[in-house]
Formats: C-alpha cells, structure tokens, sequence
C-alpha cells in the first residue's frame, strides 16, 4: 500500500502536466519549439520522505530519471513523449519492507498554444499516459489514463509568470489499486522566473492537488526553488530543490536536469 500510494503522487504529478515544464519547475510554460524543431530532456528527481504510521517510523526514499522528446509539428504546436525509471525503497523501524525499481507508465501530449499577444499567452495540453509499467511492483496503473492542463503565461523581457490548471482521470487494473486511489485528480500550480544575469534564471513554485489517496482529505501542497543556466543557446542544465508544505506531500526532493535542443 505504501509503494503504491508514493509512486501514484509521481505519476498523476506527470499526468496533470507538470513533468515537461521547464525543469526543474513543475508548472510547464506555453513556450513550444517550433517547427521542425526537437528538444531532448533526461530530468531526475531524488526524493526523501519519513512519517510515523501506527507507531511505526516509516522513511522511503524514491526517484525517477525521465527522458522526454519534444517534437515542434507547427510553430505553436508540439508533440512530447516521455518514458520515465521509477525506483523506491522503503524501511520500518530501519528494517527494508520493499524495494522496487523499473520503468513506470510512459506518456505522449500534445501542446497547443493557441492565442498570444502582448506578452500574455493560452496553451492547452491534453496527454495520455500508456501502461508500460508494472502495476503489481507499484510502478504504474495498469490501464490507460488522461490529463488535460490549461497554463496561461505572461512574460516580459526578464521575468515570466506561469499559472498551471489541470485535470487527471487516472485508471487502475489492480482491485486493490482502485479501492485504494482516486481517479480523479486536479492540480493548480503557479510559477515564475527570472533571469539575474546573463544566461541564468532563478526560478520559483508552488503548487497543490488533489490528494489520491481515498483515507485522506488533505490536499499535498509544494514550493520549489531553483536555478536554469544555459551552458549555450541550445543547451541548458538545471537544479532545483522541492519542499513539501504539508504532511500528505514528499518532505523533500532534489531536481536536476539537462535540455538539448536542435
């Protein structure tokens, strides 16, 4: 129950579309790369959590590397494919209960942006996750499931503001899956970013969603800080540090990240 519960928050934080922004934030931007243009992506995310369930001290430590491609069809149109390693670990009172590893469920989306003017611009961004991993090791949700993100930009020369809303319906195979999670997710997330000299930005996040957990009400809430450098005009490497703000959301989580586009 615990393995599955952690690796759900990784997946639906993917499928609400957060996972392709530009990283380390988790809110993504309407920026797309253009026509006949790719983007190659290989993100990690190194998360720590500990809690006292029934008098037990529970610490699990999770992560995930993804490799995404972003393909430009049209100018404010792209298409993204992402295929994420998942591994998870966890100990009761020092003692290993489990520990797993291996591909979790791969994505495709579609970006649109579809209206820009002024700085302000509206992007939509349906996606569909595949079951391509293992559902009874807890690394994926068996069937088929969707998402679909509205993010709204506005940005002058140096600083940008992202506001991400999005939805979820996230399917399970396993009985046990589906007793114990929500399909229905939703996620709002805002971000921002700023460049402090040239070719580094400091960037900002905070975000909540719906809990998928069914035993809880309470929502699992963020906030993020990190730092973009662009090594050159077509390569960028990333850190970022995540905290979460309340008990139902990972203690905390180191992001790192490199974007090669061509």
């Amino acid at each position: 129950m615990l393995t599955r519960s952690f690796l759900a928050v990784v997946f639906i934080i993917s499928m609400t579309g957060t996972c392709f922004a530009a990283h380390p934030l988790i809110t993504d931007d309407t920026g797309t790369q253009g026509k006949g243009k790719f983007q190659v992506e290989l993100n990690g995310e190194f998360a720590f959590d500990k809690e006292r369930v029934e008098g037990v001290k529970v610490r699990e430590r999770a992560g995930e590397i993804v490799t995404i491609v972003s393909a430009g069809v049209i100018d404010r149109v792209d298409i993204v494919l992402a295929l994420p390693y998942q591994w998870l670990k966890i100990k009761e009172d020092g003692e290993t209960t489990s520990d797993v590893n291996g591909l979790s469920d791969g994505s495709l989306e579609v970006k649109w942006r579809f209206y820009e003017k002024d700085g302000l611009s509206f992007a939509l961004k349906p996606g569909i996750a595949f079951p391509t991993g293992n559902e009874k090791k807890g690394l994926g949700t068996g069937k088929l499931s969707f998402a679909l993100t509205s993010i709204t930009t506005f940005e002058r020369d140096s600083w940008a503001i992202h506001l991400n809303l999005g939805y979820g319906r996230n399917e399970y195979r396993l009985r046990e899956d589906i007793n114990a999670n929500r399909k229905d997710i939703w996620h709002v997330s805002l971000a921002g970013e700023i460049e402090v000299i040239k070719d580094l930005k400091a960037v900002a996040n905070i975000g909540v969603e719906r809990n998928s957990d069914k035993e809880s009400n309470r929502y699992p809430a963020f906030i993020l800080g990190g730092l973009i450098y662009s090594v050159s005009e077509n390569f960028d490497v990333d850190l970022g540090i995540m905290r979460g703000i309340n008990k139902p959301e990972t203690d905390f989580a180191i992001l790192a990240g490199i974007a090669l586009r061509f």
